[in-house]
């Protein structure tokens, strides 16, 4: 009986090759839940009106492209490989769609004048309990709406740049996506070095918890069997940190 590494390599050869249907398909189901892990992780923080289906559908797309483009000579893990191209296809498909209804953006545009006023009645940044408490809603709602509308500027900001680049480059030259220009580096080199000096104002859990979920990839479920925690209370966690670094981040952008 063959390896189940032998037989990998088989269907790689076939597909490569030959685009042998049944090879293509068996390395697709192979590699489903690769696509299923980036959903779980993608969806925190998103309403629950988008539908988990439609970002797997979007993710099972970009698989298959990964597994069209991916050349089997190079020293490289599929894995790898097609996490970016399932990723980039589902925040593109995000980008793309109207994905936040009217109503949780309004609730968005409600948050942060509700914030606003109250920070310049306080003179300080508020915390999400006052911001429950005035708004008269549950603290998970705060935090939700808080996720939801990070995760919303990010897919905006990433949109813009594309559009500046795509102006920018007159759609005739292939842009460079690995290698960063000394201006590009040493503005993200900045950033990076401010979030991280922000991180170290959160507290041991919250900078556990976000460490947990951005460099070791685990999941919030995963993250909370590993500190014996419920789901809800680590995502409570997480947006309470987030909501804390964005705090930080404003006051490092007005005093620069």
């Amino acid at each position: 009986m063959q390896s189940a590494s032998t037989q990998e390599t088989k269907l790689w050869q076939d597909w490569s090759a030959h685009k042998d249907p049944r090879a293509g398909d068996l390395l697709m189901k192979k590699y489903k839940s690769l696509v299923s892990y980036h959903v779980q992780r993608i969806s925190t923080g998103l309403p629950k009106s988008v539908s988990r289906d439609e970002l797997m559908s979007l993710g099972m797309m970009g698989l298959f492209d990964a597994l069209n483009k991916f050349d089997i000579t190079r020293d490289l893990k599929f894995d790898t490989y097609a996490s970016f191209r399932v990723r980039g296809a589902i925040i593109d498909g995000l980008r793309k769609e109207d994905w936040l209804p009217r109503s949780a953006r309004e609730k968005t545009k409600k948050l942060d004048a509700k914030i606003e006023a109250m920070e310049q009645r306080l003179k300080r940044h508020v915390t999400p309990e006052e911001v429950a408490k005035e708004l008269d809603v549950p603290i998970e709602e705060v935090y939700q709406t808080m996720q939801e509308h990070l995760f919303s500027n990010v897919l905006s900001i990433d949109e813009q740049l594309q559009d500046f680049d795509e102006v920018d480059n007159k759609s005739f030259v292939i842009r460079d996506e690995v290698t960063k220009t000394p201006e590009q580096q040493a503005v993200q080199t900045e950033l990076l070095q401010d979030l991280a000096e922000s991180i170290k104002h959160l507290n041991e859990k919250e900078q556990l918890v976000l460490s947990m979920f951005y460099t070791d990839e685990l999941t919030l479920t995963e993250i909370g069997e590993v500190l014996n925690l419920s789901t809800s209370r680590i995502s409570q966690i997480h947006s309470k940190a987030l909501f804390k670094l964005k705090n930080l981040l404003q006051d490092e952008m007005n005093n620069t």
